[in-house]
């Protein structure tokens, strides 16, 4: 059973249909890339899932529950990190922490043992004396990562956890998650626009457009589903003597196109050709340095089905 489910979810505003018929699931330890367009339907999907909003029509269980008619259940078993987490900047790190275990009803000492774990965990514990204005967004998103887990959520859901980060920071933030993720089998459900961040880190990703989600599943399957043409695209790089090493490769089977790329070239095949290639080049007494599959990036499959929609 999946820990995030919907079922035809809608949500109307009047005349405006927010999200439309919005169908999908994210199973238990999975990080699922929730992607689209400002306006698109995420913010209130989100807010749907926490309960605090309710549809207009169709079926969502988060845990096993719904948010609309049990929102505490909900709230115990969730974390949310909004794009921009609010804290009480005159107090330091560790006091705002203190503060939402006190909200949680965690006895104090148990609420000590957490707060320091989790600030070694998100490398905040030499700052988290000072007072939150003096933080950085960076220490900001961490420490917002860090309050979301003091009451050891089951599912995680970022809104933009990267968004003004420096690529430094970024990247620290998306190590945090895919570690929590992988070490406490954390669901995660990320909303994001930096899509080569989503590919490097999520297990499925869904695009939504207009408030329907209209492709889910792994980036490879999209991206072959999206671009069949594309399915059997190589780049071979190799060293030694190239005396005609161009047409031959233009002249195995299965080869449609050649073309030369800095120091090595890109084949545009209608099947897998890697043995053929491998067995030329080494026939040739050249020396294989890299012969990869050409895959189609998120960016790209995310623009094709979102013009399409």
């Amino acid at each position: 059973m999946p820990v995030i489910e919907t079922e035809n979810l809608t949500k109307r505003y009047r005349d405006l249909i927010a999200v439309n018929g919005l169908s999908f699931g994210v199973e238990q330890g999975e990080i699922f890339g929730f992607l689209g367009p400002n306006g698109a339907g995420k913010t209130t999907t989100i807010l749907m899932l926490l309960g605090l909003t309710e549809p207009s029509g169709g079926r969502v269980r988060v845990c096993g529950f719904d948010p609309s008619r049990q929102a505490l259940e909900v709230k115990k078993r969730v974390g949310y990190l909004p794009e921009n987490p609010g804290f009480y900047d005159d107090l330091s790190g560790r006091e705002n922490l203190r503060y939402i275990a006190r909200l949680n009803r965690i006895d104090e000492d148990e609420a000590s043992r957490r707060i320091g774990a989790l600030l070694e965990q998100v490398g905040m514990t030499k700052d988290s004396g000072r007072n939150v204005k003096e933080y950085s967004r960076g220490m900001k998103q961490r420490l917002g990562i860090a309050e979301v887990l003091v009451k050891e959520p089951q599912v995680l859901i970022l809104d933009e956890p990267t968004l003004g980060l420096d690529p430094d920071g970024a990247a620290r933030i998306l190590e945090l998650i895919t570690g929590l993720s992988r070490e406490r089998g954390l669901t995660v459900l990320l909303s994001s626009h930096m899509l080569h961040q989503v590919q490097q880190m999520c297990h499925r990703v869904g695009i939504i457009v207009g408030g329907k989600m209209i492709a889910a599943g792994a980036v490879d399957k999209l991206g072959s589903a999206a671009f069949e043409e594309r399915r059997w695209n190589f780049f071979i790089e190799c060293a030694g003597r190239s005396d005609g090493i161009e047409s031959d490769l233009a002249a195995l089977p299965g080869v449609q196109g050649i073309e030369r790329r800095g120091k090595g070239y890109y084949l545009r095949c209608d099947r897998d050709v890697r043995p053929e290639v491998a067995a030329l080049v080494v026939n040739k007494g050249m020396s294989l340095f890299q012969l990869r599959s050409e895959d189609t990036t998120l960016e790209e499959i995310y623009l094709k089905y979102f013009r399409e929609a």
